[in-house]
């Protein structure tokens, strides 16, 4: 009886001081309450995780937990699904147990991407990135190919050539914009699929240099129809374009898989004018009417440019400005976009620029204040038609202008020489027919 006296003061000298008070009221005899009583099993398995969730002594905010380190997340995370797993269906618990997993991986985010006072503007290989403020628009990162959480991940897009990566992969890249690509070069590669092979590239990523192989390992090898190179899945995603080659060469328009570069490359260049078509494949006039067609229009409207210019009211109208998303239109008739030979294609750039062509033909025959003038029959031109005008080169055409409104006499060489140019090409046609 003594040793167990003395055993009992021991014990209660040297209890929790937080329990104290428990041993002291509650009778030795008495079993305490369990805190789950039907679930004894359940609730030792979950005792790491309730380390990190349940037990919060200090009354901390939502979203905080004891477990303040990224391995410690880790490890009570794992803990919290496979509670998940072990806890009936549906129950109110589980799905207690489910909003605090999400919790769980938000705070586990937030210390992989601290916050921080990032600036809105970044310059790195010529890229002009722009801190992005949508917070709800998800985009994939084009460097480590991973979602980016705009709620949680501060993220970059180049305003030059939209390339878009998270904060902490900027220093990760390696690829120069290619902006400055189309800004320097502006040409396209017009051989179809110019491959080198692998053992040229050494086995490597063309873009990131990262080793691939055509079998998988380590990583698969995907070849880029434009440049003809193999790339990496993180460089080459199976984006599909239309390839301005198999355009130009074989009048194809289906569009083919591209690395991540040459499709930003090939939306930078879609409409710039930089194809001359009589030089790279002159016989595919032969074989495309449309393409015949378009050059007639576009030759008319080179034809009616000078008048346009020279016109008060066709000035006014601002006629020309018709043409202002094709501007090439309007000086000269051999270069053309990719967008161009797309339209021709579809058949909708002919009914577009037939209706142009249309509407600057009318203000020449029946609306211009000029024509008048030139069919006056006092002023000695009673030959010329609106087909003459339309055939007067852009320099007769302007001294024929200059004639009537400034000197206002007759001019008979003016009149020769545009006379000759008008039936001189109707004479050679003649001939060779």
């Amino acid at each position: 009886m003594e040793y167990d006296e003395r055993l009992a003061r021991f014990r209660q000298g040297h209890a929790n001081p937080f329990d104290r008070s428990e041993v002291t009221d509650a009778p030795r005899n008495e079993v305490r309450p369990e805190l789950f009583p039907s679930d004894t099993k359940t609730q030792s398995s979950e005792r790491p995780m309730d380390l990190g969730l349940a037990e919060d002594h200090f009354s901390r905010p939502v979203g905080s937990f004891v477990a303040s380190d990224i391995e410690q997340l880790k490890q009570t995370i794992e803990e919290c699904k496979r509670l998940i797993l072990e806890l009936p269906e549906h129950s109110e618990r589980q799905k207690d147990t489910v909003v605090k997993l999400i919790h769980l991986r938000l705070k586990l985010q937030e210390l992989k991407d601290p916050e921080e006072d990032e600036p809105n503007l970044r310059v790195l290989l010529e890229h002009r990135f722009s801190k992005e403020k949508s917070k709800s628009v998800k985009q994939t990162c084009d460097k480590c190919s991973a979602i980016i959480w705009g709620l949680i991940q501060t993220w970059y897009t180049c305003t030059g050539c939209y390339y878009r990566c998270h904060s902490k992969c900027m220093n990760l890249i390696t690829k120069p914009c290619v902006r400055s690509k189309v800004s320097h070069q502006s040409e396209y590669e017009l051989n179809i699929c110019p491959e080198i092979g692998l053992d040229r590239q050494d086995y490597r990523c063309a873009e990131c240099r990262s080793p691939i192989s055509l079998r998988g390992v380590p990583s698969e090898a995907r070849q880029c129809d434009y440049t003809g190179q193999y790339y990496c899945g993180s460089c080459h995603w199976n984006d599909a374009a239309i390839v301005p080659a198999r355009v130009i060469h074989n009048w194809e328009f289906e569009p083919r898989k591209v690395c991540r570069s040459s499709l930003r490359y090939l939306a930078l260049m879609i409409s710039r004018p930089v194809l001359k078509l009589k030089e790279v494949n002159p016989l595919l006039f032969n074989f495309v009417e449309e393409l015949v067609e378009i050059r007639k229009l576009r030759q008319d409207i080179l034809l009616m440019k000078p008048y346009f210019l020279t016109c008060k009211e066709a000035m006014e109208a601002r006629l020309l400005l018709q043409l202002q998303d094709r501007q090439h239109f309007v000086e000269n008739d051999d270069m053309y976009s990719l967008q161009d030979l797309i339209d021709i294609s579809t058949g909708r750039l002919s009914c577009s620029l037939t209706e142009i062509h249309t509407v600057f033909a009318k203000h020449i025959k029946l609306d211009c204040e000029v024509r008048p003038l030139l069919l006056s029959p006092s002023s000695g031109f009673e030959r010329i038609t609106p087909e003459f005008i339309l055939n007067l080169s852009g320099l007769l055409l302007f001294c024929l202008v200059l004639h009537f409104f400034h000197v206002k006499a007759s001019c008979s060489k003016i009149m020769c020489l545009a006379w000759s140019a008008n039936t001189l090409p109707h004479r050679k046609r003649e001939e060779k027919e």
